[in-house]
């Protein structure tokens, strides 16, 4: 039996950053990890798609080589060299990973974690059944997994979750994604560059449904017309794998249609990794396959805590992250900790074009009934940056509140537009009025002059447009 001031259970975004804030805070701590270091988003998510989305951005920009004055013949790709590539860069970071645990001497088991009980104000811990660790704070970082719905399970060949799709054999010709949230669009983005023929599939009225509705909107424009085909208000009845191909029933419109495709990705939500924890043995509720928390990531049982997509949405590393520092820093009692406050979570698609954004929707904003609401929106054709670039598509829409100044919401799509994000978050979190923003001074020629050209408009001031 080993005693701990902490112990993590679950090495992704929110486990290892969890951990190393414990140690800085003087914690003795050890984390808990079954598998890889880095979790789902080092080795299954965050970085190994965006090393494919670049490959893929790479392939767009090789074969719009005259635009930009340039000419070459017989322009080809190794797709497994791509895979591959994707793959090191995550190997890469999960040894980056190891090294930090180190460095900032947290104690790493390997072995899957149990709650065995409890003793006195510490919880024990199970380490594969046998091995017993103790600590008075135990913070569940266990992650999530792919959801399935009945009919629809996937089978690793040719129906696909998020890591089949992330390692295939060889290049498919045709796809269908059912679910358009950003696994699913950013696996369509990948796949379409790549020359593949791709459908998406999407149960609610548009795609990106979490999304601001006119970008939604010019996100579906924009998909077909690179040749994408969409349908919204879909529900997929049936997949009948064959040989190498599946055959999908799908009911649009109140009309039953079947699709061939070589392969199918199943992209339609995920659920909390809550089994086989011992939970039952604890107050530790669970709703919907989460856990359920306060705004501090404590649970029902004292001493027990949940951060990252185990406890819920929004299922984002930088959110998993920031409730791993919170809930540490609560624990050690900082004046500074704060809770975590989801209206200032950036959400973000790395697909082509790119989507960001934060805060409210301007629906969401007038339902609220407590707003005078003010929109500004700016596009990239206005943009000196952007058509220096060769990207002349996008938007970028702020909603302010007109009786306080209040940044309620910013929303965008186009190059570089998880970069620039990052702005209206800061914004956000230092409740800055529309003044701030428009006293700022912007650096010309950027994109970044379009947030504060939409903050202008927001007011009727737009310069440039």
């Amino acid at each position: 039996m080993e005693k701990f001031d902490i112990i993590v259970v679950g090495g992704g975004p929110g486990g290892y950053v969890s951990a190393i804030r414990a140690s800085q805070l003087g914690f003795k701590t050890a984390l808990v990890e079954r598998d890889e270091m880095g979790g789902i988003c080092l080795n299954w998510g965050c970085i190994p798609t965006k090393a494919l989305l670049r490959s893929a951005e790479i392939n767009h920009l090789l074969h719009s080589l005259p635009t930009y004055g340039f000419k070459a013949e017989k322009v080809s790709f190794d797709f497994n060299k791509i895979i591959e590539r994707s793959r090191a860069i995550s190997t890469q970071l999960a040894n980056g990973v190891k090294h930090l645990m180190k460095k900032n001497k947290v104690t790493v088991i390997k072995g899957t974690a149990q709650v065995k009980g409890r003793k006195g104000a510490d919880i024990e811990l199970l380490i594969d059944g046998k091995d017993v660790l103790t600590a008075p704070h135990v913070i569940l970082a266990t992650g999530a997994r792919a959801r399935t719905l009945p009919g629809l399970e996937a089978d690793g060949k040719l129906i696909w979750t998020y890591k089949e799709a992330m390692t295939p054999a060889a290049m498919p010709k045709s796809l269908l994604v059912i679910g358009s949230g950003a696994i699913g669009v950013e696996f369509a983005s990948f796949y379409r560059l790549m020359g593949a023929e791709v459908t998406i599939v999407e149960v609610q009225d548009r795609i990106l449904p979490v999304e601001d509705k006119e970008i939604s909107a010019l996100a579906q424009k924009s998909f077909e017309k690179q040749g994408m085909t969409i349908h919204t208000g879909v529900t997929v009845k049936s997949l009948k794998p064959q040989k190498d191909s599946v055959t999908a029933t799908l009911e649009i419109k109140g009309k039953t249609q079947d699709i061939t495709v070589d392969r199918v990705i199943v992209a339609v939500g995920i659920t909390g990794n809550t089994e086989n924890l011992g939970l039952e043995k604890t107050k530790v509720k669970i709703d919907k396959g989460h856990i359920v928390i306060d705004e501090w990531a404590r649970t029902s049982e004292p001493g027990i805590y949940a951060i990252g997509d185990v406890a819920g949405a929004p299922w984002l590393a930088h959110k998993a992250s920031h409730e791993g520092v919170t809930c540490v820093e609560k624990i050690k009692g900082l004046p500074t900790a704060h809770p975590l406050k989801k209206a200032n979570i950036p959400g973000c698609t790395y697909s082509y074009p790119q989507i960001a954004s934060v805060g409210l929707t301007e629906d969401q904003a007038k339902a609220a009934g407590k707003y005078d609401i003010k929109v500004g929106r700016f596009p990239f054709l206005a943009n000196g940056k952007a058509l220096a670039m060769g990207e002349p598509e996008g938007l970028i829409k702020t909603i302010f509140d007109n009786k306080t100044g209040e940044l309620l919401g910013a929303h965008m799509i186009g190059a570089e537009v998880t970069e620039l994000i990052q702005g209206f978050c800061l914004a956000k979190t230092m409740e800055a009025t529309e003044q701030d923003i428009m006293n700022t001074i912007f650096p010309h020629p950027t994109l970044s002059e379009m947030m504060h050209e939409s903050t202008l408009d927001a007011f009727g001031r737009a310069i440039h447009f």
